[in-house]
């Protein structure tokens, strides 16, 4: 049931994600955050059953933090991006997450950067993704609105499209979303009303 959407855009990766936590026809909670900073640069978000996603951000999150911590440098956005997609294909065969995976981060020396996972464990890096039933909605808008080198407040328009567009069409109820972006400066939330502070 999640919504997840990522865009790259001239020097920043955004992320939008629905803040619904249900099941079945339950809604647990309104106010879940499904983006994780994996570090001060890179961020995580995940679709599919709680349990999973929950257990697999935590994971690798806290493995990136060692790897920092043990080598005194931490991995590059690309580097992250093919430890997750390895210990997914590990799991694979042994007791698989099913989550579906965006990644994505801000090097100095490459600049933003975007990769797709999926639970069977390939990867791709992207430009502009959708994860969960909210990619039937905004997939053809993401093609129609998203362009090279857009700057953070462009970005902003193709969220609210897609989001529009999700409360709009969707038969299940998305009220909520939160909004997130990582650039030379790190990681924040940001909000969808106001104008973006670069």
């Amino acid at each position: 049931m999640d919504c997840v959407i990522g865009i790259v855009g001239k020097d920043y990766v955004m992320f939008a994600a629905d803040t619904s936590s249900a099941r079945s026809i339950v809604v647990f909670k309104q106010d879940e955050d499904k983006i994780i900073n994996l570090d001060s640069h890179k961020m995580m978000v995940c679709a599919g059953p709680v349990g999973d996603r929950y257990q697999f951000q935590e994971y690798i999150q806290r493995n990136l933090n060692l790897y920092a911590l043990r080598w005194d440098v931490p991995l590059s956005t690309q580097a992250a991006a093919n430890f997750t997609r390895g210990e997914l294909a590990y799991a694979l065969r042994r007791g698989p997450f099913q989550t579906d995976i965006l990644i994505g981060g801000y090097d100095k020396k490459k600049g933003p950067s975007m990769y797709f996972m999926d639970y069977l464990a390939s990867m791709h890096k992207l430009k502009k993704a959708a994860l969960g039933y909210g990619a039937y909605f905004t997939l053809g808008l993401l093609d129609k609105f998203c362009k090279k080198d857009m700057t953070i407040d462009e970005g902003k328009e193709v969220m609210k499209k897609c989001i529009a567009e999700l409360q709009i069409r969707f038969l299940i109820s998305k009220p909520k979303f939160i909004l997130k972006v990582v650039d030379k400066n790190g990681t924040r939330e940001i909000n969808l009303e106001e104008p973006a502070m670069v």
